[in-house]
């Protein structure tokens, strides 16, 4: 455990890594070049990492916007004294226009319907406040077929944002389904929507805004989409997409080598000796074949150790790699530590992160698993303490 970190309760917490985020973002800069800014994607907690510490840190490191889900997300950033662009990526809901506008959050236009519901409320602050328009995003849908309005409702969009003197389009952006598959052309498809799209907007005589298209896997591999803003997620906090096919993907990450952030890691807190033949845990879904020595610790599904580990993968003991045995129960999990010289009540436990030489990361897990790493990463509990390491 580092220095500094002392906390009371159940032997399970997370470090997060400040200064291996700051050098993944130096490799984004370096990548995408200066002149292009960077739109830190912090939501769902930063990816349960922590999206105030976090937001803290790339603010003072010049992050010019930040990306969220919705408005609640927005405004703890507010509160917390974040003052660049935040963007509402999946926009707000009919009744949100207020407290939008009152905490200076970008709105995501998705359905055409919304602009009137925000023209309403900006004429109205605008005439009690200032002269300044207030600013929105509109999504298109490229081929998602989730989020955004569709190439043909640009001309729809064109006539509703004429009625709109308060509002300003400050960014257009898409999103790809598949920029990490070199295999698929739907990347390809979705950037010739996306620059039809634009020409579009262009030729009615509307700008815009900035534009941004490219994720994590655009960033690390597509230059051709990175456009004049892009927005890291996952590889921001030192975690590459599972590019396809799989020769490619050594490539590109041996060209942006980023830090992962996040250690997880759990104490000890029981030690048996089981003998061949004997179960372990729910339903019996371990066996052991020989005798064996069962180490419990303090983490379970609820702090982040995924039921669909049980029986299956390792963490780490006193620098060794130790199978996880038996399902994973709500705040335990077991660990096979026969093949642990001197394993011990109290030792730690790296669940993602490094001991010693050997390291096992949530990307690494989210592959053996058949997951993405996001996935992980937001799965780490409320209830785990984070301390956030310079």
């Amino acid at each position: 455990m580092p220095r500094g970190i002392q906390f009371e309760g159940r032997p399970v917490w997370a470090e997060i890594s400040l200064s291996a985020i700051a050098h993944n973002l130096r490799l984004i800069r370096r990548k995408i070049g200066k002149k292009r800014k960077i739109l830190a994607v912090v939501k769902a907690n930063a990816y349960g990492l922590g999206a105030v510490e976090i937001s803290k840190s790339l603010s003072r490191l010049g992050v010019e916007a930040f990306g969220v889900t919705c408005s609640s997300e927005g405004i703890e950033l507010r509160e917390a004294g974040i003052r660049q662009p935040i963007l509402l990526l999946t926009g707000f809901w009919p009744g949100e226009e207020k407290r939008v506008l009152h905490y200076n959050l970008t709105p995501t236009i998705a359905r055409i319907d919304l602009l009137r519901l925000l023209e309403r409320v900006a004429a109205k602050s605008r005439a009690r406040k200032s002269p300044k328009k207030f600013a929105f995003h509109l999504k298109i849908d490229t081929g998602m077929n989730r989020l955004g309005i569709s190439p043909a409702e640009i001309g729809a969009f064109i006539r509703e944002y004429a009625c709109c003197p308060h509002l300003e389009l400050a960014g257009t952006f898409t999103h790809f389904a598949s920029s990490d598959d070199f295999r698929s052309a739907q990347n390809e498809q979705q950037e010739k929507i996306f620059a039809d799209a634009l020409s579009q907007l262009r030729e009615a005589g509307i700008s815009p805004g900035i534009v941004h298209m490219a994720n994590s896997g655009a960033i690390c591999a597509r230059a051709s989409t990175w456009a004049g803003m892009v927005r890291p997620g996952a590889v921001l906090y030192g975690y590459h997409q599972g590019f396809e096919p799989p020769d490619l993907a050594a490539n590109i990450k041996a060209n942006i080598q980023l830090k992962p952030c996040l250690s997880f890691r759990a104490r000890v807190i029981s030690l048996r000796d089981v003998a061949a033949g004997q179960p372990v845990g729910y339903s019996a879904k371990f066996v052991a074949d020989r005798p064996s020595r069962i180490a419990v610790i303090a983490a379970g599904y609820a702090d982040g150790i995924v039921r669909q580990r049980s029986n299956h993968g390792c963490v780490i003991v006193r620098g060794r790699l130790a199978p996880l045995v038996g399902t994973i129960s709500m705040d335990l999990s077991m660990v096979d530590v026969t093949d642990v010289p001197g394993a011990a009540l109290g030792d730690i436990v790296t669940i993602y992160g490094q001991d010693g030489g050997v390291s096992i990361h949530a990307d690494q897990v989210a592959r053996q698993i058949g997951t993405v790493t996001s996935d992980l990463l937001c799965a780490v509990g409320r209830r785990v303490p984070r301390f956030y390491i310079p």
